[in-house]
């Protein structure tokens, strides 16, 4: 009996897809790139026969696209409210923090950073006292805003990265 390594190959293009699906929601992955990457080696390991290169150049397109929209829209969330760039490092940085900190910091963590480096931004102005509940006000809409446009981007690229994966299977198994 010999050993068929074939298994292996597409073993590794469905271990790369369904981590690619995490990384769609896990900021240190790069999610869309690790699905295009699966859906193209796929492909590949059929010579194209399935999975035509017109559809791999499909999956590229929306995994550009996926890719984009995860930036645009938390700039677009942060712009609305004219974040200060420490509101988007703030939110940045709880997004990493929310990776240890399970589902719920995940989650939540980006608002409460974007929190924060709106509060550390205007606490660095000159200004009275008396600004702490306005200020306070200011941090928690550029929170909100600036979290929003990271889930609604997040939703969006979450979208595109299963349509990618179920235009492959659909192509795949028909």
């Amino acid at each position: 009996m010999s050993f068929d390594p074939h298994w292996l190959a597409w073993a590794g293009v469905v271990l790369l897809i369904a981590v690619g699906i995490a990384g769609t929601v896990l900021p240190a992955l790069p999610g869309t790139v690790m699905v295009l990457a699966g859906i193209v080696w796929g492909a590949w390991l059929d010579d194209f026969t399935r999975v035509p290169v017109w559809l791999v150049a499909v999956c590229a397109v929306l995994a550009a696209l996926a890719w984009a929209t995860d930036y645009v829209a938390a700039a677009l969330g942060a712009r609305r409210v004219q974040a200060s760039g420490w509101a988007m490092a703030g939110a940045a940085l709880g997004t990493v923090a929310g990776v240890f900190t399970g589902f719920v910091g995940l989650l939540f963590m980006p608002l409460l950073g974007a929190m924060a480096g709106e509060w550390w931004a205007l606490s660095r102005q000159a200004r009275g006292p008396a600004t702490l509940a306005s200020d306070g006000q200011r941090a928690l809409t550029v929170g909100l805003a600036t979290w929003l446009g990271m889930m609604i981007g997040t939703a969006v690229k979450l979208a595109l990265t299963f349509v990618m994966v179920g235009a492959f299977v659909a192509a795949y198994i028909v």
